[in-house]
């Protein structure tokens, strides 16, 4: 963890609207045209300037954390640090440590002390990612934070006040979490006091053609290759396909056409076999033939899929299966690009 602050840089840059009625995202990889999503560009631009807390829900992949970026740009604090934590990927003995700091001797190991991402985001942006995740004891500390500004390092009596603004973000239902007990109800409405629920790909189907040529551009330069096109059935098969994994997964799918395709025409062959024979990826010979074809890669991102949409979404689960640790999947994950499926409702 940096002692200094992580800031953003230009890597999110001002574009060219993408909208019907001229009015779109400030920023270059927030683009649609759908009603939809102009009311959410429209949203951020009214709440990015005040200092209200901020709730993104929305699946995997649907660029949540892209809007937290687009709400701390906008506002007072953008020259200011945006530190990102995904609290599903900090294990649960180490979160409040990450979060709040600790001191020296405040447990075994803690041979210097260190202030947490908290102190890291003073004024800035805090954005807390899959917030659902988090423990319940962290839960209380994070309310009492939101409450007072006041931070408290582990091992430490002494409390600091830090200027921080929180975004926070969920793929899954916090409000059936609260209903359920998994999720502290006061803390859910002390992070909802403005809420953004950002729709899934294929909800928005008449996005997927800017988007894919969005990506297409984007990939082709950056492999310096010449100006790209879709040839007509690799564009019907990207907007036909429903894209469990989100914009996301629309990135990565024309991001390994590009890098596959011999001409300046992505074909058919070019796309994931995911979303080139959709139909293969059920039960039945027929997919079993095909998978004949796969390479390990695509068999065992297909299987490491299958088995977290069987699990909900839950990592432990799904890694204990698998044969393999929680750290382990979820570095697969990042590296095949596999948005983590939200928990069905029951």
């Amino acid at each position: 963890m940096s002692e200094g602050p992580t800031t953003v840089r230009s890597a999110v840059r001002p574009a060219r609207p993408a909208s019907l009625d001229g009015l779109g995202s400030p920023y270059r990889d927030l683009l649609g045209a759908t009603p939809r999503m102009q009311r959410l560009f429209r949203l951020v631009q009214k709440v990015a300037p005040s200092e209200s807390t901020v709730l993104i829900t929305g699946e995997s992949g649907t660029g949540k954390e892209l809007f937290a970026r687009a709400i701390h740009l906008q506002s007072k604090r953008a020259h200011g640090p945006f530190v990102t934590v995904n609290c599903g990927a900090i294990p649960e003995g180490l979160i409040e440590s990450e979060l709040f700091g600790y001191v020296r001797g405040a447990f075994t190991g803690a041979a210097t002390g260190r202030r947490g991402l908290i102190e890291d985001a003073d004024g800035g942006t805090l954005f807390l990612d899959e917030i659902g995740e988090t423990p319940s004891s962290t839960q209380v500390k994070l309310l009492r934070f939101l409450e007072n500004n006041e931070v408290r390092r582990l091992g430490e009596n002494e409390t600091r006040i830090v200027d921080v603004r929180v975004v926070a973000a969920a793929n899954r239902d916090l409000a059936a979490a609260v209903a359920r007990g998994a999720f502290r109800e006061d803390l859910f409405y002390r992070l909802n006091v403005v809420g953004l629920e950002l729709p899934p790909l294929r909800e928005r189907r008449e996005d997927i053609p800017l988007l894919a040529a969005y990506f297409l551009e984007r990939y082709a330069k950056k492999l310096g290759r010449r100006a790209m096109r879709f040839s007509p059935e690799a564009q019907a098969l990207l907007v036909r396909y429903d894209y469990p994994g989100n914009v996301r997964e629309l990135e990565n799918a024309v991001e390994r056409a590009v890098a596959l395709a011999d001409g300046d025409t992505v074909t058919a062959a070019d796309l994931p076999p995911a979303v080139a024979r959709p139909k293969l990826l059920g039960e039945g010979r027929e997919g079993a033939e095909a998978r004949d074809t796969w390479s390990l890669e695509e068999v065992e991102r297909e299987h490491i899929e299958r088995v977290l949409r069987r699990h909900r979404g839950n990592l432990a689960n799904a890694a204990r299966q698998l044969g393999i640790s929680r750290t382990t999947l979820w570095r697969k994950m990042r590296s095949y690009r596999i948005a983590k499926p939200a928990p069905e409702s029951r």
